[in-house]
């Protein structure tokens, strides 16, 4: 039987499955023409884009349906295929995907690269979900020519998140760069820094960088709750945050921004105190967990997927979460 303090946190771990479920209407800027002439063309047309989301929807609908991940990568990649794999060994476990894995089949814009090199990025934002879930930013990756366009990344927009503008498919987008300048920061700057503002809170040397978000909101909240239960027992726990290295795509706005989207890995350690037990704390962990053997400790990976707006270094704008997703995808005792 699972003890006063597991159930707390079972608790707080299902306020942390809100995150991004609001829908997200109204928050996207028209797509722009070009206000120059632009020598590249797009690489894709919106009616390829339409095609390559079809055959990678496809994909993760038989994936789903058979409960069984071997074929997902001939569409899916990234930070991607690891949160997809983990949710069918959840799914197993509990009878089916949770609703936070639903992606839309229509969508709302698209951005198509001019890049004509290799590896290319798109973006994709989908409609809300029919039961009113928010937005998805979705993001597709190919590699080489002569590879299909995966997905790499998923994003659940923030209610009321503001993205910035981009030009129209037809004109088409170019790609960023890691070490972009002329930002507030660089997009590899932004997104380590935004692992430290989610380590550390407002204790971060960086935190005045960055706007408040549901993602920061939500685990701070849960951290909270779980303290409170964990002094009661001389129990301990701590997360740690780390950008993944080449982990991130980017997109440049005709705001002068960059849109990123990379992967932040984190370890969430919890010691029960008082010679107890660290039991799995909900339904993904326990699914996880399988049939390991509980210890004082216990290790929870998250994969997150984050999407950050990084404004021009002469906007006076803070950077900007605007999506995240966040899933357990390894559960151990330690």
């Amino acid at each position: 039987m699972r003890t006063r303090m597991t159930t707390m946190l079972a608790a707080a771990l299902a306020v942390g499955l809100t995150l991004g479920l609001g829908a997200c209407d109204g928050q996207l800027p028209e797509p722009q023409a070009a206000s120059a002439e632009v020598d590249q063309m797009p690489d894709l047309t919106p009616e390829q884009e339409q095609k390559i989301r079809t055959a990678v929807l496809e994909t993760l609908d038989k994936a789903t349906q058979d409960m069984n991940g071997e074929g997902l990568g001939v569409r899916v990649t990234g930070p991607m295929l690891e949160v997809r794999n983990s949710a069918i060994t959840v799914g197993k476990a509990t009878g089916g995907l949770d609703k936070t894995n639903t992606i839309p089949t229509d969508m709302m814009q698209t951005v198509i690269p001019t890049d004509s090199g290799w590896p290319r990025t798109m973006y994709t934002i989908t409609t809300t979900t029919e039961d009113q879930q928010s937005q998805r930013l979705l993001v597709f990756t190919q590699d080489s020519p002569r590879q299909n366009y995966k997905l790499w990344g998923v994003a659940r927009l923030f209610p009321g998140a503001q993205l910035p503008r981009f030009t129209v498919p037809e004109i088409g987008t170019q790609m960023g760069l890691p070490n972009d300048t002329g930002l507030v920061a660089t997009p590899q700057e932004a997104v380590e820094r935004y692992a430290d503002v989610l380590q550390n809170g407002s204790n971060s040397e960086f935190a005045d960088q960055f706007a408040d978000d549901s993602l920061r909101q939500t685990i701070a909240s849960v951290a909270q709750t779980v303290q409170e239960g964990m002094e009661r027992n001389n129990g301990t726990q701590s997360q740690t945050f780390t950008a993944v290295p080449d982990a991130i795509k980017i997109m440049r706005s005709s705001d002068g921004g960059d849109l990123v989207v990379a992967q932040i890995n984190s370890e969430w350690t919890r010691a029960a105190g008082d010679g107890r037990e660290s039991l799995p704390a909900s339904d993904e962990e326990e699914a996880l967990f399988g049939d390991g053997t509980a210890t004082s400790t216990m290790k929870v990976t998250y994969v997150n997927i984050v999407a950050l707006y990084v404004p021009p270094e002469d906007s006076g704008e803070q950077i900007t979460a605007v999506g995240a997703e966040r899933k357990p995808i390894k559960v151990e005792a330690v």
